[in-house]
């Protein structure tokens, strides 16, 4: 009498609702068997897809096949078996060999004649086919949402699924709060657990109410989708959602993540302006340590001997304090300033339109470099790789524009907005010069000041423009008051020294 094996599968990913459930196989093929008078020896239940071959209960049921423990098999329909070749033609091997002799199904009819067998052939390419199909409908359908800017799945923190439109929408409640991520990070103030921390003191969370791992705030900061881009199939595509942030943030963020990477290592203590200053005299990069409870900065003299002595933390602190100071804007010339620009704003209208019309004409030629790029691709005259490298670099400085065009759209003057927060910004160096935060002293002189040289114990720096014009603006304004000048007091900006700054901020 035949033995049979008892085969019931159904997998997560088969959409096929008319695929009986596994509990609903197994009490229709126990009432098959009972009304055909099967022995069933043993069953087989598994929750696996077929279309690749590698299930494991499946495996061992023909294993036990092949050892003799039984030679027939009872299942719902030839695609609960096999939905690849492999498997497929493992079935019609035993078959063959007559290592199975009979094949039973409720909705199939099976001998193990020539006949037989081919109706099984065919059974299982059908079944092979529609998973084939299947999964080209998928990858078509995903194409064709990566054309219209969607990404599918589950959208990241900071965006929602719109069940009904099928899109990928801002959340209300974290969208501002993940732009306030970036931005914080961008400061380069923040390690990730002090941002994590920050951040989940705030209300990032997650939707299910569990705090974010660093891991996570790593990942949140390294995804394109939060500036309007996203991968498929590892090729970047511009998104039709909205930005969280603009493109020049997230990649001052990058510049952070990879400066931090390169950082002093676990447990060292960190020092304010380490990194900053070079030596004087050697051009050596100027360390630091700690003696008896203070900071000191010195040269590391690992080129020639070197004569530069320590200085302590305070005294550099102060110095660059000094630095700062010199170009720290008093009132009266921002109030000045401000009133220029306000003039001058109402005299470029015309030139809003010619600026915003070239940044169209830019966005158009990428659009048409890419749809070139795109038919050198598929004519085979350059590879996939080398058409996702180029693509990547041509969608990115479109981005890039087109945030430039939204931002001048939005804005308008874009110089001229430019030119008021420098003007603002200067007014507040004095702030950043008096206060106790080391660190900000630090970015205030990288942002106003190249190449910071110590010898000597005395700071040297060359001031960049338009910091370097302000500089000199101000020593030709101070004259023998000069502190004065440079605290804000009792001083006035000479009418030419304020229009030649004010014009060259316009050029």
């Amino acid at each position: 009498m035949t033995k049979y094996f008892l085969y019931a599968r159904k997998s997560t990913d088969e959409p096929d609702r008319q695929i009986l459930s596994i509990e609903a196989q197994i009490t229709e093929l126990k009432e098959f068997a009972e009304r055909e008078n099967l022995e069933i020896v043993k069953e087989f239940i598994e929750s696996q897809t077929a279309k690749i071959p590698g299930r494991p209960i499946f495996n061992e049921m023909i294993k036990r096949i092949e050892s003799g423990e039984a030679n027939g098999i009872l299942a719902w329909h030839p695609d609960r078996l096999a939905r690849n070749s492999i498997d497929g033609g493992q079935i019609i091997y035993l078959i063959d060999t007559e290592r199975i002799t009979a094949l039973k199904f409720p909705t199939f009819w099976f001998d193990a004649t020539p006949q037989g067998k081919f109706m099984l052939n065919i059974a299982f390419g059908q079944s092979k086919y529609y998973i084939d199909n299947l999964s080209e409908n998928v990858k078509r359908g995903l194409r064709q949402k990566v054309r219209r800017g969607e990404q599918s799945g589950v959208a990241i923190t900071d965006y929602l699924n719109d069940k009904v439109n099928h899109k990928i929408i801002p959340d209300p409640e974290r969208f501002p709060l993940v732009r306030k991520l970036f931005e914080l990070y961008a400061t380069g103030e923040y390690s990730l657990k002090d941002l994590r921390n920050k951040m989940t003191s705030s209300g990032l969370i997650s939707r299910n109410g569990k705090i974010f791992t660093i891991s996570n705030i790593q990942m949140f900061l390294k995804n394109p989708f939060y500036y309007g881009a996203f991968y498929f199939n590892n090729e970047l595509h511009q998104g039709a959602h909205k930005p969280a942030i603009a493109k020049k943030l997230f990649d001052k963020v990058q510049e952070v993540i990879a400066r931090k990477a390169h950082k002093m290592k676990r447990g060292q203590k960190e020092y304010a302006f380490r990194s900053l200053l070079k030596c004087g005299e050697c051009g050596c990069s100027i360390t630091s340590e700690t003696h008896k409870g203070y900071n000191y900065y010195r040269c590391t003299k690992k080129k020639d001997n070197c004569s530069q002595k320590y200085i302590r933390e305070e005294l550099l602190a102060e110095q660059i304090s000094n630095i700062i100071q010199k170009v720290s804007l008093p009132l009266a010339w921002t109030k000045k300033m401000i009133t220029e620009l306000d003039k001058e704003k109402e005299e470029n209208v015309q030139a809003e339109v010619t600026f915003a019309q070239n940044l169209k004409s830019k966005i158009a030629e990428h659009e048409e470099t890419l749809d070139k790029l795109l038919d050198l691709q598929l004519s085979g005259v350059i590879s996939t790789e080398e058409y996702a490298a180029k693509k990547q670099k041509i969608l990115n400085q479109k981005i890039e524009i087109s945030e430039k065009l939204k931002d001048f759209e939005q804005k308008g003057n874009r110089w001229l907005e430019l030119c008021r927060n420098f003007i603002l910004t200067a007014n507040q160096a004095q702030i950043a010069a008096l206060q106790r935060n080391f660190s900000e002293k630090k970015n205030f002189l990288k942002k106003i000041g190249s190449n910071p040289l110590l010898r000597e114990r005395l700071v040297f720096v060359e001031y960049k423009n338009p910091w370097k014009l302000l500089e000199n603006s101000f020593a030709e304004a101070r004259g023998p008051a000069q502190q004065q000048a440079v605290c804000g007091v009792n001083s006035a900006p000479s009418e030419a020294g304020n229009r030649n700054f004010t014009t060259w901020l316009g050029d």
